[in-house]
């Protein structure tokens, strides 16, 4: 379906989506809204936030994913505001400065926020979103990733771990949350053009390698693709020519398949 084309697949749900005043959170914003969901803007940056929440009808709220406090205040507001949460697009993430990331030099302060946004953001947001979407009989969770979650990235080992640890999650969790209605499942985008690129100088290391750039708007294809189906436990790799597909594990060795 085109970003230009709305539909009503979304109608009457409530969507929470992180990071959500700029690049993949914007677009996955507007798409949701554009067919039929009501959707909470949460991001740290309250201007970007609040103009992205107006523009589409939806709410703003400010909030720190890595903080567990913030998200039970947040998801007390949405239910007491909305009834609850249907949809959650986990999409809030950082990286570090400084690129190529040298491991030893990093700080205790570098290392502790990314781990706080990029891992314990998304625990945390699960952990809150889940009990509201029980209570709505169901609900659906998409969290962005990054093909970093599912092979090696040398440049910038640290924020592949918290991409793996993101894979992890959603692998393990796919089949307990099935029987609560809820699916959960990952987006892994490849280089995508958002203001990540700009504030770490990685545009300038994609562009020397003559890598596409992907826009926000293929990746939140994506992502509403996931939160309308039925699947679960489930991780797509998106790529430029390509588009999503399902990224196949390979079976451990001596270990029967799931």
């Amino acid at each position: 379906m085109s970003a230009g084309r709305s539909s009503a697949r979304f109608r009457g749900k409530v969507a929470i989506v992180t990071g959500g005043g700029s690049g993949i959170g914007e677009a996955a914003a507007r798409r949701l809204a554009l067919e039929g969901a009501y959707v909470v803007v949460a991001d740290v940056a309250d201007d970007a936030g609040e103009a992205v929440a107006s523009n589409i009808g939806g709410q703003f709220v400010h909030l720190d994913v890595g903080n567990a406090a913030e998200w039970a205040k947040v998801v007390d507001e949405v239910e007491s505001t909305r009834g609850g949460i249907d949809l959650a697009h986990l999409n809030a993430g950082i990286a570090l400065g400084a690129y190529p990331v040298v491991v030893e030099e990093l700080t205790d302060a570098e290392y502790e926020r990314i781990m706080s946004v990029n891992a314990d953001g998304v625990f945390h947001g699960i952990r809150a979103v889940v009990p509201s979407m029980k209570r709505r009989g169901g609900g659906a969770i998409v969290v962005t990733s990054s093909l970093a979650g599912v092979g090696p990235h040398p440049d910038d080992p640290i924020y592949a771990a918290t991409k793996h640890f993101v894979i992890g999650l959603v692998r393990s969790l796919g089949c307990p949350f099935k029987e609560h209605g809820i699916t959960v499942n990952a987006v892994c985008p490849g280089a995508v053009d958002t203001p990540l690129l700009d504030a770490t100088g990685r545009r300038d290391a994609i562009e020397a390698r003559r890598r596409p750039l992907m826009i926000g708007d293929d990746i939140a294809e994506a992502v509403t693709m996931l939160l309308a189906g039925s699947e679960t436990g489930h991780v797509y790799t998106v790529m430029s020519g390509r588009g999503a597909e399902r990224y196949e594990f390979p079976g451990i060795p001596g270990m029967p398949s799931t």
